[in-house]
């Protein structure tokens, strides 16, 4: 398959979870006053681990696609974002096998981390000359996206999108608290 193939693949991955974040977190707020939304909270309580783990892997296999088979060069705000990412593939993976929900403690504010430095790149990539500090270099800048998908989805939005899914899974009530 070619590269471009795997861009629109990886930017519908990211839509679906950014979709997914949006209405597990407002069926969560609301789900002690409108029954739809408990009802749609309920399923996915008992599965939220599994499901954050598999969004942080699949970005973690995705940025290595990028970087090592499509020769997209990660900028310094990638590789920050692969800093907070990376860990989570591995740390939610454990979580996931020890059915341990007491993870969210500590994957969180990685996640946290991660989705900040995103959102940041993401809108210096719209808005240039946001970019403050000289965090991107000459060679690769952070202002520059490799590619575009439907207009706005970026290397640096499928990032805040994994983010925004992992943070909101990891937030949702146990089972018994639904």
């Amino acid at each position: 398959m070619s590269v471009d193939v795997f861009q629109s693949f990886f930017a519908i991955l990211a839509l679906a979870a950014l979709l997914g974040a949006v209405v597990l977190g407002a069926a969560t707020l609301l789900r002690h006053r409108v029954p739809l939304a408990a009802q749609i909270v309920e399923p996915f309580a008992g599965a939220a681990l599994p499901l954050a783990w598999v969004v942080a892997l699949v970005s973690t296999l995705g940025s290595l696609y990028f970087s090592e088979v499509a020769d997209y060069i990660p900028c310094t705000l990638c590789w920050y974002q692969r800093i907070a990412m990376y860990p989570l593939a591995v740390i939610l993976g454990i979580a996931t096998f020890r059915r341990d929900r007491a993870i969210s403690l500590y994957a969180v504010p990685v996640a946290a981390i991660g989705i900040v430095i995103s959102a940041y790149h993401w809108l210096i990539e719209r808005f240039p000359d946001l970019e403050a500090g000289g965090t991107c270099s000459a060679i690769v800048p952070c202002t520059a996206p490799w590619f575009t998908e439907f207009g706005f989805v970026t290397l640096s939005f499928m990032a805040f999108s994994g983010f925004a899914f992992i943070i909101v899974a990891l937030l949702l009530p146990t089972p018994q608290e639904t």
